[in-house]
């Protein structure tokens, strides 16, 4: 197992009817800025809870922004947060509300002259505006960890930020809000913290024997409650464990002490920023052609994760490391998620020679885990999955 440090201080308030506590957990001098998204939390409750829970502390209101949380938006709620002299953000909504209050708690305090240079010069922020979280869809795990990821329309880029200042200091999880999500965000949903734990998992053994069975573990509960919540949203058991392993896909915990990837979302984000295809899908897109381009180097866990999560027994080392990820590619598309880029765009042509010139202008130049995919391998794998 690799050395590491880990300290994760965002409190977690989970459960039925946990947003009335809303009420303890900012400060009563505070000014809120309550940031979210398109207005379904006015349709669903949510946003009425957590009024009635703010009753005691002064609230301005930041809706509209978008699922890809975009700087221009951002830039019009910065200048609220100066005008109003906020001292507080209060994010209500998924992985993108809370993505984009990360970055004004970090842009709300910066000295430079250019917010953007905190996503394109890849700037720590070692302390934002304190901000808390009521998460309406599991997803990302935006909610206990200290990273965010920024889209420009403008220059059709998508980077990520992040620093030990963006810790939320609090997150109210309450299963129940997954009732009046739509069927394709479920799906998103699932999607996207199963690849989350894959980049932390899917890389080479380095003897951490505890941190492979967490990994496992969040796959095989994903795996089982799928069906459940997707079937019936009510369903409060299969609802709290999609919630919660979604939150521990991507607290920090499980990529302590182990190699990690994330080139699988390093690639994945640049279709969302040319072509506007949800996230998770862009993921799905990805990671089976990663993983057949990278075999030789991940066949190990490929098939170890065959074995123990998919419970395939047959053939030798390669014949299991291929069905794994023949079985994964299979997952997403029984969850209804489309695996080649051709399935979103007619446009595809050129994307892959796109991506990789991106990378090599940016410095991009070793991915992976071995930091060894360079951006002409990029440009392969891109193609594998149009």
């Amino acid at each position: 197992m690799n050395n590491f440090e880990f300290k994760n201080p965002t409190k977690i308030i989970f459960g039925k009817d946990s947003i009335e506590k809303l009420e303890n957990e900012i400060p009563k001098d505070a000014k809120v800025l309550l940031l979210y998204g398109g207005g379904s939390i006015k349709k669903n409750g949510i946003y009425d809870q957590v009024k009635t829970a703010l009753t005691k502390v002064e609230v301005i209101e930041f809706g509209g922004i978008p699922a890809n949380p975009e700087y221009a938006v951002l830039m019009d709620a910065l200048k609220v947060i100066k005008d109003e002299n906020i001292s507080y953000l209060l994010a209500v909504g998924g992985g993108s509300v809370i993505d984009g209050t990360k970055f004004l708690s970090a842009a709300a305090l910066f000295k430079g002259d250019t917010p953007w240079d905190i996503l394109s010069q890849n700037i720590r922020t070692e302390k934002g505006m304190p901000f808390g979280t009521v998460l309406t869809l599991p997803a990302t795990g935006s909610e206990m960890n200290s990273g965010a990821v920024i889209t420009r329309k403008e220059t059709k880029e998508k980077l990520a930020m992040g620093g030990p200042g963006l810790f939320p200091e609090f997150s109210i999880l309450d299963p129940q809000v997954i009732t009046s999500i739509p069927r394709r965000q479920l799906v998103n949903g699932l999607t996207d913290a199963f690849t989350h734990v894959l980049e932390q998992y899917m890389t080479y053994s380095v003897g951490a024997l505890l941190q492979d069975r967490f990994a496992e573990s969040i796959l095989q509960t994903i795996i089982e409650v799928a069906p459940k919540v997707l079937k019936d949203p009510t369903d409060y058991q299969a609802a709290s464990n999609f919630m919660w392993s979604c939150t521990m896909a991507l607290n920090g915990l499980i990529q302590k002490g182990v190699p990690n990837d994330w080139a699988v979302h390093a690639m994945g984000h640049e279709l969302t920023a040319l072509f506007g295809i949800d996230h998770a899908r862009t993921l799905a897109v990805i990671a089976p052609s990663h993983y057949k381009y990278n075999f030789e180097a991940k066949k190990e866990k490929l098939a170890q994760y065959g074995e123990r999560v998919w419970n395939i027994t047959e053939g030798n080392m390669d014949d299991k490391a291929y069905a794994a990820i023949e079985r994964t590619e299979a997952f997403f598309n029984e969850l209804g998620i489309d695996t080649k880029l051709s399935d979103y765009t007619k446009d595809y042509e050129g994307t892959a020679e796109e991506i990789s010139k991106r990378f090599t202008d940016r410095g991009w130049l070793g991915l992976g885990e071995h930091q060894s995919l360079s951006p002409d391998k990029v440009e392969k794998i891109v193609k594998m999955a149009y």
